[in-house]
């Protein structure tokens, strides 16, 4: 059998069964090297992996990461693997021959009522400190999930038989430990430091900043395991560089895969008619980093010569708070829908009679609604900030950030021309479809994984 043999040193030797004389060789230095890399990256490449994809919250259709783990984790066992998802609560939804291993978490945010908490945590049985450290913080305000989900990770993959781990944005301590036994991959999508940044430049007063500094405390943590993680992977060249700068990791240890569409589920269906003046958006509507606020407004200012424009919303508004009371102020509540906890195939309908998708983030590592709005194949306003450049090319309608007069203008020019920016929605989808093809993407992972196996062997 034709395996590596890797020394004590951590120098992997070739196979002595194709190389039995390399002591009676001189080789130049940079051959090697080449010949080093060649065995590692395809000696085992028909080795079938037992892999686990752990991610610290999955929820099926509360964002990107439930989506995610579910891309991956299909694409991944389409290519052979065995593949199993450790998740805390919300848990994900997942392919019927996907294993799913629960993460015994509190799932406090589940409610912000505090006789609701108090109960979630008298129920648990056997209580760890873990469980004693999640429930305090989160009552003084803190998000403990990240940290004491890398703890109980830690533990499950004490005595497990995975071939290598593909965590999803815990950067935790427990990662650390982990990958001391076991080859870890850590999916980074966006440095949270932006997040943070956007919700501080928003906050009102010393008391929101002050809560904000301490949701956010996790941030320290991040920042101290996120230079010692041996192999990183972000979905742009935007968040690699962002990661390095504010995690201060080395360039040489995150690679870039994009993440894919299911350009299957989001496309064009001639059999389902475009709503006259309805435009369609994802957001977590609270949430600064997504910049509602401004297509809010144009919507309000829009309104007067297309009294029939309609802004559907894919996401939630926190009653009582910002968005819902900025919706009050521009009365425009009748022109307002939202929708939520929709399946994919209900989104891809929402996208179907649509005639425009607004992004209007002030960041984004990636963007899946960038993505799956070019492959329903719909005109695409979006911001140009981050990574958003990079998936659509020219085949979007870029604007400033925090400009509603942008989205305004943008908006009027595809009502008022309707084939004009069809045409390059037309080309958009094909260039989803050529770029982000998850079996592709897939692949990739598959390769990098492979080098990540061989790396921890040697």
């Amino acid at each position: 059998m034709l395996t590596s043999i890797c020394e004590a040193d951590a120098y992997c030797e070739y196979p002595k069964i194709l190389m039995p004389n390399t002591n009676r060789i001189t080789m130049p230095a940079f051959l090697e090297d080449f010949m080093t890399s060649f065995f590692k990256f395809t000696f085992n490449l028909n080795q079938k992996l037992n892999i686990a994809i752990s991610s610290y919250r999955s929820a099926p259709f509360g964002g990107g990461q439930g989506i995610f783990i579910y891309e991956l984790s299909k694409a991944l066992q389409a290519l052979g693997h065995n593949v199993s998802i450790i998740s805390g609560p919300p848990y994900p939804n997942l392919e019927p021959d996907i294993n799913l291993i629960k993460s015994p978490g509190l799932d406090l945010f589940s409610t912000f009522v505090f006789k609701e908490r108090l109960s979630l945590f008298r129920n648990k049985k056997n209580k760890s400190l873990n469980d004693w450290y999640e429930f305090f913080s989160a009552l003084l305000g803190g998000f403990p999930e990240i940290k004491t989900f890398g703890d109980r990770l830690n533990k499950i993959l004490t005595e497990s038989s995975f071939d290598v781990l593909i965590d999803n944005q815990s950067i935790s301590y427990g990662i650390l430990d982990i990958q001391k036994k076991l080859p870890v991959l850590e999916i980074i999508h966006h440095p949270i430091t932006k997040d943070y940044k956007y919700d501080l430049e928003f906050s009102k007063g010393i008391i929101q900043k002050i809560s904000k500094w301490r949701w956010f405390s996790f941030l320290k943590m991040q920042k101290k395991v996120a230079p010692k993680l041996k192999a990183i992977a972000t979905p742009s060249f935007n968040s690699k560089k962002d990661i390095a700068q504010d995690f201060n990791v080395s360039s040489k240890n995150i690679s870039v895969i994009p993440n894919g569409i299911d350009f299957q589920k989001f496309s064009p269906n001639k059999n389902i008619p475009r709503i006259p003046g309805q435009i369609i958006t994802t957001a977590s509507a609270d949430v600064p980093l997504k910049g509602l606020d401004f297509t809010l407004r144009a919507v309000a200012d829009l309104k007067k010569d297309f009294p029939y424009i309609r802004l559907v919303v894919i996401g939630a508004a926190r009653a009582g708070g910002h968005t819902e009371r900025l919706i009050k102020k521009l009365k425009i509540e009748a022109n307002i829908v939202y929708k939520t906890n929709l399946t994919k195939e209900e989104i891809a309908f929402e996208y179907a009679n649509s005639n425009i998708a607004i992004v209007s983030s002030l960041y984004e590592g990636f963007g899946f609604p960038v993505g799956e709005a070019m492959a329903s194949g719909i005109p695409l306003i979006a911001t140009n900030v981050a990574s958003i450049p990079e998936i659509t090319s020219t085949f979007a309608e870029l604007i400033p950030a925090s400009d509603s007069k942008s989205i305004e203008r943008s908006i009027r020019n595809i009502l008022s021309n309707p084939s004009k920016y069809q045409n390059r929605a037309d080309e958009g989808r094909k260039h989803i479809i050529e770029n982000y093809d998850w079996h592709k993407i897939s692949q990739s992972y598959e390769s990098l994984i492979y080098k990540i196996i061989q790396d921890f062997k040697c």
